[in-house]
C-alpha cells in the first residue's frame, strides 16, 4: 500500500507499516494474533487496526475487552463462547506478558481449535509489550498457529523519519524531506503527538507535498522551533537576526535550555557532515539522512572552531543551571560564536 517515493531514505521501516495495514488479506488469517514489542504507540495503533478490521469482517461479533494481567482462564473461555449477542466475538487481551499459566494454557488450547475452524472461531488479538516476559508462551502460541507481529521501534533517526512519511502515505499524501525532519527534531520523542500532528495536517491542508512552512504554522508555539530557526540564521552567519529572535523568544517564555539544546543539536549536525566529507565516519554511522548531510554548509568551519562553538554551548548550558549566571547573555555570546564559526572567540 505505501510505496515510498523518498530515494535518499531507506524504506524498509514504511514497507512493514504495509505490511500490517495488509495482514487480514494474508493467506491463512490466523483467528490467534500476537502484536509484539516496538514502540508503544505504534503497537497501539496496530492492535486498534487489527480490532477494527476484525469487526468490519464480523460486524455482528461483539468487541471483548480482557487484560492478563486480571482475567483468569474462565473469564477467557467464557469470552470466546457463543453468546445472547452473537456466536462469535472480537476478543484483545492487554498485557499478554503477564499471562498467568493456566489462561496461557487456555489460550493456547484455544488457538489450536480456532486454527481448525477459523471462519467460525472467535477471533483473539493479544497485545504484548516486549521483552522476554511471557516468551514461553508466545513461543507456545505460534507453535498452535497464532500470527505474530513484530512491531519496529522508533529509536533511530532514519526509522523515525519513515515512520512520518507513512503516516502521510496512510492518507496518500507526501510530505518535503525538510518538513518531515523539522516534526523528528520537534515531536521525535513523542510518537502519539507526532503521529496526530501528521494526520491534523493532511486534514487541513490540501498541499501535496506538505512543506515546512505549512509545518511550522502548528509548530510556532513549540520553543524548539523557535531554536531550530534560530540555529539555522546563527549558522548562516545572521547574528543580529538570530540574537533578536533569541530575545523575542525569551520574552515569550521560551526556555533558554531548549534554545541552547537546539542549537548543539545543529552543531552536532556540523559535526556529522564534516567528519563523513573526510571520511571519518560513514553515513549510515551519522545516522542522519544523506539529503539532511548534504543540506550543511561546511564552507568556513574548522575542528578548532566548532570545538570552540560546543564549548561555548556548555558553559551557557551551566549558566542556565546556575543560581545567579546569565543565560540570556551566555545566550547572545553563543550565537555570536556560531555565526563565526568559532572565530574571534576565546
Amino acid at each position: 500500500m505505501f510505496e515510498h517515493t523518498n530515494p535518499n531514505t531507506t524504506p524498509r521501516i514504511v514497507q512493514r507499516y504495509s505490511e500490517i495495514e495488509t495482514m487480514a488479506k494474508q493467506a491463512g488469517n490466523p483467528p490467534v494474533r500476537i502484536v509484539y514489542g516496538g514502540d508503544a504507540f505504534i503497537n497501539e495503533q496496530t492492535t486498534r487496526d487489527l480490532c477494527h478490521k476484525a469487526l468490519t469482517v464480523r460486524p455482528d461479533a461483539e468487541l471483548i475487552e480482557l487484560d492478563a494481567t486480571t482475567t483468569d482462564q474462565y473469564a477467557f473461555n467464557e469470552a470466546v463462547s457463543p453468546s445472547l449477542l452473537s456466536d462469535t466475538a472480537i476478543v484483545h487481551i492487554a498485557n499478554l506478558q503477564n499471562a498467568d499459566d493456566k489462561l496461557g494454557e487456555a489460550i493456547t488450547t484455544y488457538c489450536k481449535q480456532a486454527c481448525k475452524d477459523p471462519g467460525n472461531s472467535s477471533i483473539i488479538i493479544c497485545q504484548h509489550e516486549g521483552g522476554n516476559k511471557g516468551k514461553r508462551l508466545i513461543d507456545q502460541l505460534t507453535r498452535a498457529g497464532a500470527g505474530k507481529e513484530d512491531i519496529p521501534d522508533l529509536k533511530k533517526p532514519e526509522a523515525k523519519l519513515n515512520f512520518v512519511l507513512a503516516q502521510f502515505e496512510r492518507h496518500n499524501r507526501r510530505v518535503e524531506p525538510a518538513a518531515a525532519q523539522q516534526l523528528v527534531d520537534v515531536l521525535g520523542e513523542r510518537t502519539g503527538e507526532l503521529a496526530a500532528m501528521c494526520n491534523q495536517l493532511c486534514f487541513d491542508f490540501d498541499d501535496n507535498p506538505i512543506g515546512i512552512n505549512r509545518v511550522n504554522q502548528y509548530l510556532t508555539s513549540n520553543a524548539q522551533v523557535t531554536g531550530f530557526t534560530l540555529a539555522d540564521t546563527a549558522l548562516a552567519g545572521h547574528t543580529a537576526d538570530a540574537i533578536v529572535m533569541m530575545r523575542s523568544a525569551i520574552e515569550q517564555g521560551a526556555s533558554p535550555i531548549a534554545l541552547i539544546g537546539a542549537l548543539a543539536s545543529k552543531l552536532r549536525g556540523v559535526a556529522k557532515a564534516a567528519a563523513v566529507k573526510s571520511g571519518t565516519i560513514s553515513t549510515a554511522e551519522a545516522g542522519m539522512p544523506s539529503w539532511m548531510l548534504k543540506r550543511v554548509r561546511l564552507g568556513g568551519w574548522t575542528s578548532a572552531g566548532l570545538s570552540t562553538c560546543v564549548q561555548m554551548l556548555a558553559w551557557a548550558d551551566e549558566q542556565s543551571k546556575t543560581n545567579g549566571g546569565d543565560p540570556v547573555y551566555a545566550l547572545e555570546r553563543s550565537i555570536e560564536c556560531i555565526a563565526n564559526k568559532g572565530r574571534e572567540q576565546q
